[in-house]
């Protein structure tokens, strides 16, 4: 609230504008909306926060035979390089070339498990490896977004249609109720596989608290919960994440996912 998202624009640039009587001047931000039209407006202060860049240039891999995409960032086998005696890990590691790809390669804990890991093989005879595909993250917009596991695309390009079910559900959460935030709505969704008993693969929350309520989950999938764990398990009401124990609507089914308040 009190936060105005433009959404479906590319900025163009960001130009300092001169204030009379300021030294510290404006921002004047251009930016092109989808349908193409241009328009500007200035600001005291501009944020750019779009991601991160794998800053290998100066390393100087080069002389040490490390390959190095396009991108700066590195193909890893196992957290080894091209060069059998030399690592890389978090950021530098080129996500899209792991088996499964992943993005979560960025993300500070997962470097820090990562580390641990390899260290822990390197010194301590240990076998683990670092399982990229069930970490769990969270984006922290206003309505928080958490997920743990495959996008519902991905388990549909890996596993086919037949062989995933979808269950989902759009809700209003009881605090809500006071502040009457009608215009808003929470979604929460399970990706199962049919043919191993509705295992879950994939957990989605877009909610309040979904990073808490997606970390606490994310034990359950990495133990292998099926959608039936989830039923049998006791929601706490009145909760965000009471809805993840009572998913009936199946994106199969083409049945209204809303559900009703309490």
């Amino acid at each position: 609230r009190g936060v105005t998202f433009l959404k479906g624009c590319t900025p163009v640039s960001v130009d300092a504008v001169a204030v009379e009587g300021s030294d510290a001047g404006r921002k004047r931000v251009t930016w092109r909306d989808g349908d193409g039209s241009s328009h500007h407006e200035d600001f005291d202060t501009v944020l750019l926060a779009i991601g991160r860049e794998a800053c290998t240039s100066e390393l100087g891999l080069d002389k040490a035979g490390v390959a190095v995409n396009p991108n700066g960032k590195i193909t890893t086998r196992h957290d080894a390089t091209n060069q059998p005696h030399i690592y890389a890990l978090g950021d530098v590691v080129d996500g899209s070339t792991l088996e499964p790809p992943a993005a979560e390669t960025e993300l500070t804990p997962v470097a820090v498990r990562a580390g641990k890991l390899l260290a822990a093989r390197l010194y301590g005879g240990a076998k683990e490896q670092m399982d990229y595909a069930q970490v769990p993250t969270t984006v922290y917009t206003p309505l928080e977004y958490g997920a743990c596991g495959l996008s519902e695309a991905a388990a549909l390009d890996r596993f086919g249609a037949e062989k995933v079910e979808v269950y989902h559900t759009s809700f209003r959460p009881l605090e809500w109720a006071v502040p009457q935030r009608a215009e808003d709505a929470c979604y929460a969704k399970l990706i199962c596989l049919r043919e191993e008993g509705d295992r879950v693969v994939g957990l989605h929350v877009a909610g309040p608290h979904a990073g808490e309520i997606v970390q606490g989950f994310a034990v359950a999938i990495r133990m292998g919960a099926t959608k039936a764990d989830f039923d049998r398990t006791v929601g706490i009401h009145p909760t965000v994440a009471e809805g993840l124990t009572t998913l009936s609507t199946t994106k199969r089914s083409s049945e209204s996912a809303k559900t009703s308040s309490c």
